[in-house]
């Protein structure tokens, strides 16, 4: 990697954030694995999902197109980074109040998981 994970971290939220606040549903799923699983309460209102978790670029793709469609205006503000092993939370505010998010990466960066929890 080159980087300590600190610099790694800040150059993810960089670029999370910012792919986010461009609404480009490619740019936001590039840093992803295929097979990631994200768990969110807001997937059972919006999927229909009741365990609140989808697996699979196809079901998070769509449950994020709909989030985008239903909430134009979105736009994230990074408050702050936490570091884990293998993961990292991003603490920021969104139009929903202060949201953090966890993701567990594997060993080429990418995030394999992915939880939000929400104020």
């Amino acid at each position: 990697m080159g980087c300590t994970i600190k610099e790694f971290a800040q150059h993810f939220a960089d670029e999370w954030v910012a792919a986010w606040n461009s609404h480009d549903l490619k740019k936001i799923l590039s840093h992803y694995t295929d097979d990631f699983e994200m768990s969110s309460p807001y997937i059972a209102q919006v999927t229909g999902e009741p365990s609140s978790i989808l697996k699979g670029k196809k079901a998070v793709r769509a449950y994020w197109q709909k989030g985008l469609a239903l909430n134009p205006a979105l736009h994230f503000e990074l408050l702050n980074i936490l570091l884990g092993v293998d993961s990292i939370t991003l603490y920021y505010r969104s139009s929903r109040g202060n949201v953090t998010e966890v993701f567990f990466f594997n060993s080429s960066n990418q995030v394999m998981k992915a939880a939000a929890h929400y104020e």
